[in-house]
């Protein structure tokens, strides 16, 4: 079974940046999608940005030219650099782990957007 570690959430004012991390804890070989969902509070959990071992992209309409999607295939670890953070943007992050045959996730790492 495999699990994915996350970091990298807190406290930050708006405008300022967050870099997310996520790394599974098995080499994956064959195709797959990693990437970030958001859970606001009230509200349904949404996509934030996935990336393909390929190097594919994926924004959301609110992430667009303020977050940035990565990956290591060496490590399988993707990485989510948000700036420009707003208060919109408080919410638990999940990373979202998809593979041929199983999808998995992480337990959540908070981000908070206040002055």
């Amino acid at each position: 079974q495999v699990q994915l570690v996350e970091s990298g959430g807190g406290l930050v004012q708006p405008g300022g940046s967050l870099r997310l991390s996520c790394t599974a804890s098995e080499r994956i070989f064959s195709i797959y999608t990693m990437g970030w969902y958001r859970q606001g509070s009230g509200k349904q959990r949404e996509l934030v940005a996935t990336i393909t071992n390929g190097g594919t992209t994926n924004y959301a309409d609110s992430a667009k030219d303020r977050f940035t999607i990565a990956i290591d295939n060496a490590d399988n670890t993707v990485y989510l650099q948000m700036d420009n953070l707003k208060p919109e943007d408080t919410a638990v992050y999940y990373c979202n782990l998809l593979t041929i045959t199983n999808d998995y996730w992480g337990q959540g790492t908070q981000v908070t957007v206040s002055s």
